[in-house]
């Protein structure tokens, strides 16, 4: 029976770190030696690498700090287009090799090769994002997004006009449901017959629905088109073109994952950036980062939700505050979610 556990407030803040905005490929490392003993956590980024300004440039927060912290090596390293598990299996196991500890795959698809890998390497402990991996030396880092995405519905529905409003899913996974489910409930809880439009890019990662901010603008122009008037996107680096067509249509657009309005690619649109679903991705990555520092890894299934700061509603936008009613009614819903008034759906 596996462990579950609620972290506690030290993940809390690391979104909120300046990301590296610039995507590349391969490793990005400063291991310039042999010396393992001075190596610390390793990434490995989900589809869209690192540059997608939501995601994997959280993840990378995370490492930031824990680099920063404790002053190890770090290594962090691109997907591969139509890589394979064999491949994935592979990268996690060569940081493991040269002595990074922990590695961690940001992301659901690293699931069979993380099992794998850890199996081979059971001194190190291994993460990852948005997955269960029961193995005694594998943490899973998983998230309340339908929490995070209920307090988007409430803010979609009290900045509509056209009571029209529209969700956009970067593939077509049980993982996504769970913020299309959280923002409609949290719509219809707050504005009961505003119209919620859904759609989701592709039915595989492997279509390009989480990296490719094309599809993303299209589907966006297409709601858009039948009078949406506040966009929220649960789509990785597609997202970016979501928030693009909103701010071209004059119209609001709901982040995901990181802040988006502080994001500087993002820097044109962020007057149209109402807020953003906040899921700190970079805590859990220093948090486990911060266990092995000091010799107590996390394993076991670990909960980030609203209660601990792991999930939530950012208010970087000063118009945010502008919105009748907007910040009084998303801090009765926190409140709701975490007395347990408000149970949020999760389908």
């Amino acid at each position: 029976m596996r462990r579950i556990s609620k972290l506690t407030r030290v993940a809390v803040g690391v979104a909120s770190l300046g990301l590296v905005a610039t995507a590349c490929g391969g490793t990005s490392s400063d291991s310039g030696d042999s010396d393992s003993s001075e190596r610390g956590v390793a990434i490995a980024y989900d589809v869209g690498g690192k540059g997608d300004q939501s995601f994997n440039d959280a993840a990378y927060a995370g490492l930031t700090k824990a680099k920063d912290e404790f002053g190890y090596k770090t290594a962090d390293i691109e997907p591969t287009e139509g890589e394979t598990d064999a491949d994935k299996e592979q990268r996690l196991a060569s940081l493991a090799k040269q002595g990074y500890n922990p590695v961690i795959g940001v992301g659901f698809a690293y699931g069979p090769a993380l099992k794998a890998a850890a199996a081979k390497y059971p001194d190190t402990t291994f993460g990852i994002v948005d997955s269960v991996v029961e193995a005694k030396n594998v943490a899973s880092l998983v998230f309340a997004e339908e929490q995070a995405s209920y307090l988007a519905g409430v803010a979609a529905a009290k900045a509509t006009k056209s009571d029209v409003v529209g969700f956009v899913g970067g593939v077509d996974i049980p993982l996504i449901h769970k913020f299309e489910a959280g923002y409609k409930q949290g719509v219809e809880d707050t504005k009961p017959g505003v119209q919620v439009l859904s759609q989701y890019l592709t039915q595989t990662a492997e279509e390009g629905g989480f990296a490719s901010p094309d599809k993303g603008k299209a589907a966006a122009e297409g709601q858009i088109e039948k009078k949406a008037d506040v966009l929220y996107a649960a789509a990785g680096l597609s997202g970016q073109g979501v928030i693009e067509a909103a701010a071209k249509a004059k119209v609001w657009a709901i982040g995901v994952d990181s802040d988006q309005y502080k994001q500087a690619p993002l820097a044109p649109y962020k007057n149209y950036i109402l807020t953003s679903a906040l899921k700190d991705v970079g805590g859990a990555v220093y948090s486990l980062s911060k266990s092995v520092q000091d010799g107590k890894p996390l394993n076991g299934t670990q909960t980030f939700d609203l209660k601990v700061n792991g999930v939530g509603l950012s208010e970087s936008n000063p118009e945010f505050a502008k919105v009748a009613g907007l910040k009084e009614a998303v801090d009765k819903a926190k409140e709701g979610i975490n007395d347990g008034s408000i149970t949020v759906k999760t389908e």
